[in-house]
């Protein structure tokens, strides 16, 4: 199994995971000629995608669905709240699903769970080939055990760390941003983030990948540091999902 981002951040996110003959796109924040740019500079084609899973109904994540799905007849996996949000002219293309059951598309194993985030339905995701597992978490406001079962033991983890509280505190946001940043249902810090990955079972972990920085309250040197002391390694083992780049393919030994 594989993995590789589009772009992560407030200006677009999109996540690839591939397996066997199963390729999923994990939302299109990006206009669809610009999704269809970035998926060639990771050498695929819009027509080598299986189907797009949905995490949310925020632009950053959904602006290219439509598009996209339509020109390639690609099928759109959503909860029942993201999916009330997309339009109608979907219908045919939505596949629902429930946060608290796994569900499969072709060769991956998708096991969903609902985080806290100012969303109708948000969910976020733990895909499988059967053995190992890439576990994605952003676009959450806090950790629950719910999040920290289900991230225990993955073999790579794409994980949010989005701001760094006195940057945030300190920076250009008006108060209600800031606030809604740093609430229980907006975004996590860098220190949360930290945490997780100290209580969690990382003794399986290949990959670890920070997403979703805010280019404006946040910085990858201090990501490192934070990871890598929760992590016990070297700051040079922490990945960063840059916003224009994304990241290129991982491989899951």
């Amino acid at each position: 199994m594989r993995f590789a981002s589009l772009g992560s951040g407030s200006r677009g996110n999109g996540t690839l995971v591939s397996h066997g003959n199963t390729t999923l796109l994990v939302d299109c924040g990006f206009s669809a000629k610009e999704a269809e740019k970035r998926l060639e500079q990771v050498a695929l084609s819009a027509k080598d995608l299986t189907a797009i899973v949905v995490t949310h109904e925020h632009a950053d994540h959904i602006n290219g669905v439509r598009v996209l799905a339509r020109k390639y007849q690609l099928p759109i996996y959503a909860t029942a709240g993201t999916a009330g949000c997309l339009t109608a002219d979907l219908k045919d293309y939505i596949h629902e699903f429930s946060c608290h059951e796994q569900f499969e598309i072709d060769d991956i194993e998708i096991n969903p769970f609902p985080v806290p985030h100012d969303a109708r339905e948000p969910s976020q995701f733990v895909f499988s080939d059967g053995g190992a597992k890439v576990g994605l978490l952003t676009d959450v406001g806090m950790i629950t055990p719910i999040i920290e079962q289900a991230l225990s033991g993955c073999q790579a983890l794409l994980l949010e760390a989005n701001h760094d509280l006195t940057m945030l505190d300190n920076g250009e946001y008006p108060d209600h941003l800031k606030y809604r940043v740093g609430s229980k249902m907006g975004h996590l810090n860098n220190l949360q983030a930290g945490s997780l990955l100290k209580k969690i079972d990382t003794t399986e972990l290949q990959h670890i990948m920070a997403m979703h920085l805010s280019e404006k309250n946040n910085h990858p040197d201090i990501v490192k540091t934070v990871f890598s002391e929760a992590l016990e390694c070297e700051q040079d083992w922490i990945g960063i999902a840059d916003q224009n780049l994304g990241f290129t393919w991982r491989d899951i030994a």
